[in-house]
């Protein structure tokens, strides 16, 4: 049975962040995940999900300056103390409420081997130093319809930068939106990659709407998983059509009472 995460960044948007976590057990998940959670102080969030009784499985280390379009900085030369900076305040936070993994975001860049080898050291030294702390490191390919001129496009080039780095603590996060827009062929791709995935996120296409708003067969997907053995996470990161109660008929199967 997959193990579903609410994304508070995506869903739950009727209701503050903090409240967010209440709104997400009230609706039977046990798990949560967000993108960039440093607007909050760490001690709040871990307090949120704590009065919550949810667990946090996945975070974003800080992407640069988003209000300027930046969509990361990990593959950018130049900007390496900032990205490990950057490093340590992901741990501060992923310590705090004991998340166990955090997101890398390569950036906007030409895929050159410039930018390639910039990524390359910087996914080796986040998954160094956050394996020291217990933390997994995953990075993220996304689709260019939606983020143009992202340097991480395709699963394969996520394996690519992972075998470059050559870290066990580095994966990747596959999120099934990009990916059957960049690649398609979700399900042997999955089985695959199984090996080198650590986290899932799902939204269906063609609007990143709640599973079962578009083309992806989801009542095939989820169950492929548990028939693969995949033992992790599966975050939603979906803009709901509407209420997202209302829009959570789809998950009913998997989340708990």
């Amino acid at each position: 049975m997959p193990k579903l995460a609410a994304n508070l960044s995506t869903l739950f948007s009727e209701v503050t962040f903090l409240a967010r976590f209440d709104a997400a057990r009230a609706a039977g998940f046990r798990y949560v995940e967000y993108q960039f959670p440093y607007a909050w102080r760490a001690p709040e969030i871990a307090r949120a999900a704590r009065s919550a009784g949810v667990q946090v499985v996945l975070h974003n280390l800080p992407a640069g300056d988003m209000a300027r379009g930046e969509r990361g900085i990990a593959c950018l030369p130049g900007r390496e103390r900032e990205f490990r900076d950057g490093v340590e305040h992901a741990i501060e936070y992923a310590s705090a409420v004991g998340c166990a993994r955090v997101n890398c975001l390569a950036g906007l860049a030409p895929a050159d081997r410039e930018h390639f080898a910039t990524l390359v050291a910087n996914v080796r030294h986040a998954a160094r130093r956050l394996g020291e702390r217990g933390i997994e490191l995953v990075i993220e390919p996304l689709n260019t319809r939606s983020v143009p001129g992202f340097f991480l496009t395709r699963s394969a080039q996520a394996v690519d930068v992972l075998n470059a780095a050559g870290e066990a603590n580095a994966r990747m996060q596959y999120d099934v939106f990009h990916m059957q827009i960049m690649e398609g062929d979700l399900a042997r791709t999955l089985e695959r990659l199984l090996g080198r995935i650590g986290h899932i996120q799902i939204a269906d296409v063609p609007d990143r709407h709640e599973p079962g708003s578009g083309e992806i067969n989801f009542a095939f997907l989820l169950p492929q998983l548990d028939r693969l053995g995949y033992s992790g996470w599966v975050g939603c990161e979906y803009n709901p059509r509407g209420d997202t109660v209302a829009g959570l008929t789809w998950a009913k199967p998997y989340l708990s009472p």
